[in-house]
């Protein structure tokens, strides 16, 4: 059979974002410097709200983000998270990187589905450039009244329920909603995006129980680290990363620049070939 007459084949890439894609969290770059704030104190008073009424952490910031402003009589909308995300900066080589490994993914068989799991913000995620490149976007997300004014918590994405939407991607489901679907059984051959076509992208510790979990179910997980940290925190956050390959939490460690010929980008490529060899090897089963 004619190579180019073959059906391509499926795949995804799951990345987390502050950290991953972007440097440092998407809060710190816009919205907390918009509420003329300090960006330490705010995260000291989150850790505080949390541990003195024992609540999910993300549901604390995300409390603190509209209380600060509404104190300062400054209407958080969703339009205002958008235009946040516009002036988003983000790792080197990361807004040319997509179509060029679709390209050669593509040239292996696969089509690339990519995805954001990220306790960041939704709504900031989607004024980003590089928006449109994602089949979907799970991050952290409130609800707006009528005035598109955020006023409740919608969804809250942490380190521990991140598993459960890569779970949504194995099975198909692309929305945080319907719990039905993914508590439902579904055999392992009937769903449509198998782990060992997976790969995820992440930046430490909060991603551990994703990271984990992909690379015991047959995908790939890397740890990445910011590559311009040269301070002590940066040299902490590399030492992380390593860590977490050294201990099988992670499958591979790179600094998170995308560019092409990096060690990151050179990563990707020879995933997807490894996908590309078992999706073709199966192919001799039947």
């Amino acid at each position: 059979m004619n190579k180019m007459a073959k059906k391509l084949q499926r795949m995804a890439i799951a990345y987390d974002f502050d950290g991953t894609l972007a440097p440092g969290n998407m809060q710190q770059h816009s919205f907390i410097p918009k509420l003329e704030i300090d960006s330490s104190e705010f995260w000291k008073e989150v850790k505080a709200i949390a541990k003195n009424n024992d609540m999910n952490e993300i549901l604390a910031y995300m409390h603190l983000m509209l209380k600060k402003a509404n104190e300062k009589n400054i209407p958080i909308t969703k339009k205002a998270f958008i235009d946040h995300g516009k002036g988003m900066v983000l790792f080197p080589g990361v807004a040319e990187y997509f179509k060029k490994i679709n390209v050669y993914a593509k040239s292996k068989g696969l089509v690339i589905e990519h995805y954001i799991i990220s306790s960041g913000l939704r709504d900031i995620l989607i004024g980003t450039p590089i928006y449109k490149e994602f089949e979907m976007v799970f991050a952290s997300a409130y609800m707006y009244n009528v005035n598109d004014v955020a006023d409740w918590p919608a969804l809250a994405v942490d380190y521990t329920n991140k598993t459960q939407f890569l779970f949504r991607i194995n099975k198909g489901i692309k929305n945080a909603w319907d719990n039905e679907s993914i508590n439902k059984f579904m055999p392992e051959d009937e769903r449509p995006m198998p782990f060992e076509r997976m790969i995820y992208l992440g930046d430490g510790e909060t991603d551990i129980p994703a990271m984990k979990m992909i690379a015991f179910q047959g995908g790939k997980a890397v740890a990445v680290y910011n590559p311009d940290q040269r301070t002590k925190e940066g040299k902490k956050a590399k030492k992380v990363t390593q860590d977490l390959v050294l201990q099988g939490r992670a499958n591979f460690v790179a600094p998170a620049d995308y560019k092409e010929g990096s060690s990151l980008y050179k990563i990707i490529q020879l995933s997807i070939d490894a996908i590309s060899a078992e999706v073709e090897l199966k192919s001799y089963t039947k």
